[in-house]
């Protein structure tokens, strides 16, 4: 069976900076979804969500633009907002957990809202012809909430459902809920993707073993913390390249050029590559003296001077 790996997307980390540096150092990935876009009650795209799905400025990729929102007027005005721009598919998240974002019932506090739901995609499906897609936890609270959706989407054309394993007020503690994703392969008509904890590759494989239906495959926090992780997959092996940590110091160097010129200032760029730290530190025999290294370098200079070091070290 062929999997398709997909890139789940990251608010803060996987735009597209991230996303075409990615693809030239890493690859691995078939499909990029870009981060959400928010409007919060004004139907008006903000620069930085356009600048990051412009075409011209992800020549090289599939990209898959998507929205969060509880407000059908919202829904329809950026599905014909991405469409402008070329793109057919809208992906809705109903996956983000963030307590900011479920309590104004979005993203994971959304699913249990199920006439909500259903509204949102009549309007989609009857005023646009714009191709939906999902990204959904299996609940707010608990993980049978999404059973009551299924329903729902059975009366439109989606075109699949990724599914974080997990519920929102767990955000990303815990394990995967794994027998509860089975219940939803179980009950659902959907086309189902998974998505939650691919972190290696002996980890995908496993997930690969317990469900051998699943033929799309979403990575995200993992893909940061190991960039070389879905083109192991691909080429089916736990071996890392001899030049890994070359590749992944032109990769760091290019993002921090990329960041640099864009943010304004050294504390941004500081707190931005602080927060791309979090995960790579995990690529380091010694992650939590990498990061602290990271976190003690007070300005750019000593910045990446501990890069240096680290990259040396390592």
């Amino acid at each position: 069976m062929k999997n398709t790996l997909l890139s789940s997307p990251l608010q803060g980390f996987t735009d597209f900076r991230f996303r075409n540096a990615f693809h030239k150092y890493f690859g691995g990935i078939d499909t990029f979804y870009s981060p959400y876009i928010r409007l919060n009650g004004k139907l008006v795209i903000k620069g930085s969500y356009e600048r990051d799905i412009l075409p011209e400025n992800n020549t090289t990729l599939e990209v898959i633009p998507q929205i969060i929102t509880n407000d059908a007027d919202e829904f329809v005005f950026v599905a014909k907002y991405v469409q402008s721009l070329g793109y057919k598919e809208l992906n809705w998240n109903l996956g983000c957990p963030y307590p900011m974002v479920a309590k104004c019932g979005m993203g994971s506090g959304l699913i249990s809202n199920t006439s909500q739901i259903e509204h949102i995609l009549d309007r989609a499906h009857s005023e646009t012809d714009i191709i939906v897609s999902m990204k959904m936890r299996m609940g707010y609270e608990e993980p049978t909430e999404i059973l009551d959706v299924f329903p729902i989407l059975d009366k439109y054309p989606i075109k699949n459902v990724a599914i974080h394993a997990r519920i929102g007020k767990q955000l990303y503690k815990g394990g995967v809920d794994l027998d509860s994703f089975q219940r939803c392969l179980d009950v659902s008509k959907q086309k189902l993707y998974y998505n939650g904890d691919i972190t290696s590759v002996e980890a995908y494989r496993a997930l690969q073993e317990r469900f051998p239906s699943i033929d799309h495959w979403m990575i995200g926090r993992g893909l940061i913390a190991d960039p070389f992780l879905p083109s192991m997959i691909k080429n089916n092996t736990t071996e890392y390249p001899k030049n890994r940590y070359e590749v992944f110091k032109e990769f760091h160097d290019t993002i921090f050029e990329e960041y640099d010129a864009y943010l304004s200032g050294p504390t941004p760029i500081r707190m931005k590559m602080l927060g791309f730290w979090e995960y790579f530190a995990e690529s380091f025999p010694n992650p939590q003296k990498t990061f602290k290294k990271i976190k003690k370098a007070g300005n750019t200079k000593n910045y990446l001077s501990a890069v240096e070091e680290i990259f040396k070290d390592a």
